[in-house]
């Protein structure tokens, strides 16, 4: 293996850094997004260069002769809002296909410049922050995978395991929601923790992004059902002209990639993924063998000027099983570990998928936007003592769960000059199916669930939402109001109860210098598995107990300085959060936002909606977008996440409250189109809970369970250790008529540090492998508390052809 991988790089070494050919191209529309009507005359700039052109009568443009390499391009004209598109790729093999929206301006200078990749909307003015497909791909230690880019942005913390958890400003993994090209797509991870989110590994293909912008406060009122962050996914539209191919092969997957048009007015974007993460994870001597694969596809149909269509769908199959093999150079902690492994994790399958459909029909002055969607999750899982299937008898648990929505929503956007008006409706039908059979959940108490049933929920909502420009576009003022209602609940069912305003403010201090601010209260449905629950007699137990929407209300502030000649941005942030309604688990006295970031089930059982809690903090943010070869990003957040428990008094810290977050990332462009890239984080240690020892080593407890019990007594009552991780990254890019090829090298984890997890208690083994009972308690097993330290060395070649 390892002098194949030598004559790989050596071949890759070698080719020719030079070919002598045409330059590249690139070619695209300007336009105004408030009616889809062209800008003509427009001028279009290559920032670096003398090259440019001008749009034609129909807004389209060609910039031939270019040099390949990567380029910020500007769009301009008078009346309008300018936008710079950062770090764009030009080739030879193809022709750049880069669409401009140019909005209106409602200043009486004759242009105010705005860059895009610094997004600042009227309806998002602050706390939002993108990120372009070039910074996914190249990010180091990122894997091309969005959920592990968006760690270098403040305020988003992430767990020291292979998890792709999404913690932003103290709050659990569940609290965010995924919209691609504004369909919401509940499911954007492999193998995700069901009633919450994560999981190991993305299911978006990074190749079909353009761009993802992610908002972490200060939500307009179009989107519901969130207390966290918004996700906001623009997939690129298929070429025009003629069909491209990509192919990637990573270290877990490979990866196929197609576009181009299918009829004159037809493009489409189509990717498949199959993994081999299984053969890795072997390699590594893991004992757990996760298989995945996906698929994404969009397709836009252009009508005429006025009306278009766009269709997308994406999936997931997920399959998890056992590895029994013992590696020959175990350590006597390594196999404690690989045992107790064995003992506990469930054999899991899951597939989930996300269909849509968004009709926009554009008129002079705004459009009204038409979007149906489903999408399905199913979630199986079982384990039998010992492993052993062979007898009925030892099953201990065997789950499967369905959870199905169909969604419609109906908005109408009107603009007019320095302001903007929407408002809408949205009607959702969830079908929630369980078959569920556990006689390990409830040990204590010695009851065994058995539970066969299917749950239906209407869920409604409307909202308005609006803008305003004053004195010459310096000051800005929205907000707006939604409210919503379901049926899971008396309380819920009244969208009276859960009425959800929010407004901001953005004032333009001097040029480029801006003082923001937002307060909102925003609503969220508690997950399926809480509001499908039911007991042994079929009763909904949570509905009967007025399971109500979770409410978070947020204050925030900030300043914002940009420097658009060098392209960098600096903003200082600070924010409250304060929680209502929370879940907590009437079995174990805790509120669920401290569950999440594992994986399995969270939400299935008897909660009531009384916790509260509060996340504060500040956020700093220093950015470099591409300038003379260099970018970074440097972030600081200082945050504190608490919540109320049933089991104890007042305000304790939550599994999230990091307190302090550091992510350093930057990366140079060198000579002949070689890239170098670095990433440092830094997380103070979260709170975990101890376990209880006395209750974890009966007997009757642990050969139905396997694990230890937590005292949730003493919840949160200890903190890890900080956590901090190198990764690095080598890129090497080749131009060539009529393909590209780019080879990575990316290493995670550079100076392997080995981030601590709480213990694991395993039990005493006699030498024939049974399980030592205590002499001087018989109803007891000898448990002992083993280390369970998390982080190695990963590195990674990948290779990108282009065709």
């Amino acid at each position: 293996m390892f002098r194949n991988t030598l004559l790989l790089f050596s071949i890759l070494w070698m080719m020719p850094l030079f070919i002598f050919a045409q330059g590249g191209e690139i070619k695209g529309r300007v336009y105004n997004p408030a009616n889809n009507q062209p800008v003509p005359f427009a001028n279009v700039i290559v920032l670096g260069t003398d090259q440019g052109t001008v749009t034609d009568e129909e807004g389209r443009y060609l910039i031939q002769n270019i040099e390949p390499g990567l380029y910020n391009v500007r769009a301009s004209f008078v009346g309008f809002r300018s936008k710079t598109i950062f770090e764009v790729q030009v080739t030879r093999a193809r022709a750049l296909q880069l669409d401009f929206e140019l909005t209106e301006d409602a200043s009486d200078l004759d242009e105010v410049v705005v860059s895009s990749e610094f997004t600042r909307s009227d309806d998002t003015p602050i706390s939002a922050r993108r990120l372009n497909t070039n910074e996914i791909e190249r990010y180091p230690g990122g894997n091309r995978d969005i959920s592990r880019v968006i760690q270098a942005l403040p305020g988003v913390a992430s767990t020291a395991s292979f998890r792709n958890d999404i913690i932003i400003r103290g709050g659990a993994p569940n609290e965010n929601k995924f919209f691609v090209d504004e369909i919401e797509v509940p499911v954007i991870n492999h193998f995700a923790t069901q009633g919450s989110s994560g999981g190991p590994v993305g299911i978006l293909n990074v190749n079909l992004i353009k761009n993802v912008d992610v908002i972490s406060g200060g939500f307009p009122a179009d989107r519901m059902n969130a207390l966290s962050s918004f996700f906001e996914f623009e997939l690129k539209e298929g070429r025009r002209d003629k069909m491209f191919t990509q192919l990637t092969v990573g270290a877990s997957e490979l990866t196929l990639s197609n576009e181009g048009p299918l009829t004159e007015k037809t493009t489409y974007n189509v990717s498949i993924r199959r993994s081999y993460l299984q053969g890795l994870f072997r390699l590594l001597g893991l004992p757990f063998l996760p298989t995945f694969n996906d698929f994404l596809v969009k397709t836009k149909t252009k009508f005429d000027d006025k009306t278009e269509l766009t269709l997308i769908g994406l999936g997931a199959i997920d399959n998890f099983r056992l590895n029994f093999d013992v590696p020959s150079d175990e350590t006597d902690e390594e196999r404690e570990n690989r045992l107790y492994l064995l003992d506990n994790l469930p054999i899991q399958s899951q597939w989930n998928y996300a269909t849509g459909a968004k009709l926009r029909r554009y008129r002079d002055n705004g459009y009204w936007t038409f979007i149906l969607s489903r999408n399905m999750l199913n979630n199986r899982a079982f384990k039998y003592a010992n492993n052993d299937e062979s007898r009925p008898e030892n099953l201990l648990t065997d789950y499967l769960s369905q959870e199905s929505e169909n969604k419609f929503r109906v908005e109408n956007s009107i603009f007019g000059k320095g302001s903007t008006l929407k408002y809408g409706l949205n009607y959702e039908f969830s079908r929630y199916f369980i078959r569920n059979f556990d006689r390990a959940s409830l040990s204590q108490q010695q009851q065994v669930i058995n539970i066969n049933a299917t749950s239906f929920f209407n869920s409604y909502g409307a909202f308005i939402q609006g803008s305003k420009n004053y004195l010459n576009d310096r000051l800005l003022i929205s907000g707006g109001v939604r409210m919503d209602g379901s049926d899971f609940g008396a309380t819920a069912q009244n969208p009276l109860n859960q009425i959800s305003p929010r407004a901001s403010i953005s004032y333009q201090l001097k040029p480029n210098f801006f003082w923001t601010a937002n307060a909102g209260i925003y609503y969220q449905k508690p997950p399926y598995t809480i509001l499908g629950f039911r007991n042994n007699e079929g009763e909904l137990v949570n509905q009967q107990n007025d399971v109500r929407f979770i409410r978070a209300t947020h204050a925030i502030t900030g300043l914002e300085w940009q420097v658009p000649d060098k392209n960098r941005r600096f903003t200082a942030e600070a924010f409250y959060k304060f929680y209502q309604n929370y879940p907590t688990s009437i079995r174990n006295g805790i509120a669920l936002a401290n569950l999440g970031a594992d994986f399995g089930v969270i939400g299935n059982e008897p909660v009531n909606s009384d916790a509260e809690g509060r996340a504060y903090g500040l956020e700093l943010l220093a950015q470099q977008r591409l300038f003379n070869g260099f970018y970074g990003i440097a972030a600081l957040t200082l945050v504190r996440s608490e919540f109320t428990n049933p089991n104890t008094e007042g305000f304790l810290p939550s599994a999230w409250d990091n307190r302090y977050i550091v992510s350093l990332t930057g990366g140079k462009r060198l000579k002949n189109d070689w890239e170098l890239g670095a990433r440092w984080r830094f997380l103070g240690g979260t709170p975990f809970t101890p376990f209880d020892l006395e209750a974890s080593a009966l007997r009757s407890n642990w050969d139905v369970r396997g694990v230890g019990l937590l005292n949730f007594n003493q919840i949160n009552a200890f903190r890890l250790s900080s956590f901090h991780q190198l990764d690095l990254r080598i890129d090497k890019k080749y131009f060539f008529d009529k393909w590209n090829l780019n080879w990575y090298v990316d290493i995670q984890n550079a100076y392997n540090f080995r981030a601590e997890q709480p213990d694991i208690l395993v039990p005493e083994r006699d030498a024939t492998g049974a399980l030592v009972i205590n002499p001087e308690n018989p109803d007891q097993y000898v448990l002992r508390s083993v280390a369970n330290p998390a982080g190695t060395i990963l590195p990674t070649i990948g290779i990108i052809v282009e065709f």
